[in-house]
Formats: structure tokens, C-alpha cells, sequence
């Protein structure tokens, strides 16, 4: 049996302006923000070096993340959907 893909993952959304910074600001599904989203800590060195699970944030992430420094990247996704539109 063939899972079909979550079509609501799969709808284009808005970044809003501070995400934008971080993924661009044109429209693309959610699945795709959480990968530009790995794409940037890796680059930028902010996944903790003790607990992998957390995302320290940078000046861009931390506006994401509402002025928090630090998150689970459980809690990541959460603050982030907030930023979609």
C-alpha cells in the first residue's frame, strides 16, 4: 500500500519576515522550511555541542523563537509553525 504525502505539508506557506531571514521569503511548504531550517544550524554551528537535541539560537533564530536562546527542536517546530502563513 502507497501513503500518499500529507497534502496540507505539501501547501506552500508564507514566511513571515523574521523566518524569511532565515529560509526565504517566498512562499514553500513546511517541509521544506524545516529543511532550510537544518540547513542554516548546520551551517551556522548552533545545534548545542552537549545536548545535540537543542538549537542554540543566533540574532535570526532567536526572533524566531520568541527571544528564547535555546530550544528542543521539538519545541522548534512549534514556534516556528507561528511564522507560517
Amino acid at each position: 500500500m502507497v501513503r500518499k504525502a500529507n497534502v496540507a505539508f505539501m501547501k506552500p506557506l508564507q514566511p513571515s519576515e523574521a523566518l524569511g531571514k532565515v529560509v526565504g521569503t517566498k512562499p514553500i511548504p513546511r517541509t521544506e522550511v524545516v529543511k532550510k531550517l537544518w540547513v542554516y544550524i548546520k551551517k551556522n554551528d548552533l545545534q548545542d555541542k552537549k545536548n545535540r537535541r537543542n538549537i542554540n539560537a543566533d540574532a535570526n533564530l532567536k526572533v524566531v523563537f520568541g527571544g528564547k536562546a535555546q530550544v528542543s527542536m521539538f519545541d522548534m517546530t512549534k514556534l516556528v509553525s507561528k511564522h507560517l502563513s
